[in-house]
């Protein structure tokens, strides 16, 4: 533990040092290409070696930029040495050259212990800020820098997995049998409707069992590139699935629940999957009662989340069950290749929801946060007084207002 804390010290000017660079986006194409027509373990070595540095060093100057209230929360702290943990290990190839026999194995051991001990980064950042909460209230304010911070530390936490998982799946021996086409994690022939009924059917065992039941689903095609083909696209399934999952488990949830105490049966859960030019779009809509408009912002807000405080023991079924991050994390992955996820509701009847992702892959950059000035002066501007008129919860005096008779 004393090494740990004196290498950690010793770290922090490299900490400094990489943050100066900015990550460098890669396309699902470059990734693809990569894997499958040039896929060179040296040179994936030279590569991560100085960019999963530079990613982490990254985030990791922006996390120090929080409120020192949130950055003292145990759950925070233990976050900030899993990272700094990280870091210092992977500073151990920093010149440590190829030609080394051992460096290669040893590297592709490092990034499965490294993105192991990265697993409930997520819950336990998000227990992080509960304790936080629970402390110190809600500030606007400070809600605002913790919604910029998560997204952008979350997003990183994608792309780093991104990259090793890349490695790891093209090097080492987590081979996926079951999808041997696949290019370390990329489908080349994503077949969007097939992941579709796969995340419906997770769901749907999900709702049946808390509810005894569950709407059925209609999924429809409608291919304006290639009419009467079926929709594929050159992605990541797993993102795919963790989107379509979050989606079908509220749309079912809202469903079920808007009529179990009526006698008519369950409106299924409708699927449209369209692909253009430049987007290929998933709407997935249902008829549970839909949301005010004023609520739809507060569903991709991780310090609005109403859901009970869940448990951080070592038996977790499902990783972000209770954090209500289920939303905001799901339209991370979407914006990370530069698509989105938006809602679409009408209160009283349901909710369209969309997922938007590009077409072509040479398109499908990753989008990830740089630490800058930019980035710093978000932190720093202090809070304004609003420039549009507010509602005020007590009617208004306008006696004095009135014309005399």
């Amino acid at each position: 533990m004393r090494l740990f804390v004196f290498l950690s010290k010793n770290a922090n000017p490299k900490v400094e040092y990489y943050s100066r660079f900015s990550p460098s986006p890669l396309s699902i194409k470059q990734f693809l290409d990569f894997g499958r027509d040039n896929a060179c373990e040296k040179t994936s070595y030279m590569f991560l070696r100085k960019e999963l540095p530079v990613r982490l060093a990254n985030t990791m100057r922006e996390v120090n930029l929080l409120p020192d209230n949130l950055l003292s929360q145990p759950s925070t702290r233990l976050v900030q040495k899993w990272y700094m943990q990280s870091f210092v290990e992977l500073l151990e190839y920093e010149n440590r050259g190829p030609e080394d026999p051992h460096a290669l194995n040893d590297f592709l051991d490092a990034l499965i212990e490294i993105r192991n001990r990265h697993n409930d980064v997520v819950p336990t950042m998000a227990q992080g800020v509960i304790e936080y909460k629970e402390k110190f209230g809600f500030d606007p304010f400070v809600s605002s820098n913790i919604q910029y911070f998560l997204d952008r530390f979350y997003t990183n936490r994608i792309s780093f997995r991104m990259l090793i998982n890349q490695h790891t799946l093209l090097f080492g021996n987590d081979t996926n049998p079951a999808h041997p086409k696949h290019i370390g994690s990329i489908d080349p022939n994503c077949n969007v409707s097939e992941v579709v009924t796969d995340a419906y059917e997770t769901a749907k065992m999900l709702c049946e069992q808390y509810y005894m039941v569950a709407p059925e689903l209609k999924i429809a095609e409608f291919n304006a590139k290639a009419p009467g083909k079926p929709i594929q696209v050159v992605y990541v399934p797993s993102h795919l699935l963790h989107m379509l999952f979050e989606l079908f488990k509220n749309s079912m949830r809202a469903t079920v629940e808007l009529y179990e105490s009526r006698s008519e049966e369950l409106p299924p859960v409708t699927v449209l999957v369209t692909l253009g030019k430049e987007d290929l779009s998933i709407k997935i809509s249902d008829r549970g009662g839909g949301v005010p408009l004023r609520k739809i912002d507060r569903l991709f807000n991780y310090m609005y989340s109403t859901a009970p405080t869940p448990s951080l023991g070592p038996k977790r079924a499902v990783p972000l069950a209770g954090f209500g991050y289920g939303l905001p994390i799901s339209r991370l992955y979407a914006r990370y290749f530069q698509g989105d996820l938006k809602l679409y509701s009408m209160e009283g009847v349901g909710t369209d929801a969309v997922i938007y992702l590009k077409a072509l892959s040479s398109e499908s950059f990753e989008r990830l946060p740089v630490f800058n000035k930019s980035a710093w002066r978000h932190y720093q501007t202090s809070a304004e007084a609003d420039d549009w008129s507010n509602p005020s919860s007590e009617p208004r005096d306008t006696s004095k207002y009135k014309a005399n008779p």
